[in-house]
């Protein structure tokens, strides 16, 4: 248990750290609508995987994506190990979190199929 907990605290710090990186050192205007979902940390701490959605309507998300794990990885895992009293930074995983979306297309599809339904009719 006692592992999790700071499996935990780790990914909590990680992510509150990316997000004050994200918006005061990031940049890029692409980077500007990034909201940081959750960050999953690895057991033995050498990954990290960092969810992140971007509004509106989650426009470009894969060519954040790209942006994140490709130009900025280093960059971003260099500001953590200044930042954070770990011995090794985790290597980051941003990944485009389609949840969001995916919830929103399924209260369309069940508003239009609730829409489509004649009222029950009473006997």
């Amino acid at each position: 248990m006692k592992e999790y907990a700071r499996t935990a605290r780790i990914a909590t710090e990680l992510q509150r750290e990316l997000a004050a990186i994200l918006r005061d050192e990031a940049r890029d205007p692409r980077l500007a609508a990034i909201t940081l979902q959750e960050v999953r940390v690895s057991r033995d701490l050498a990954h990290a995987k960092v969810y992140f959605t971007c509004f509106p309507l989650d426009q470009g998300g894969r060519e954040q994506e790209r942006l994140l794990n490709q130009r900025l990885a280093g960059f971003l895992r260099r500001e953590l190990a200044h930042r954070l009293r770990l011995r090794t930074v985790p290597e980051l995983h941003f990944l485009h979190d389609e949840s969001i979306v995916r919830g929103e297309q399924l209260d369309s599809l069940i508003e239009d199929a609730v829409a489509g339904q004649s009222p029950p009719s009473h006997h």
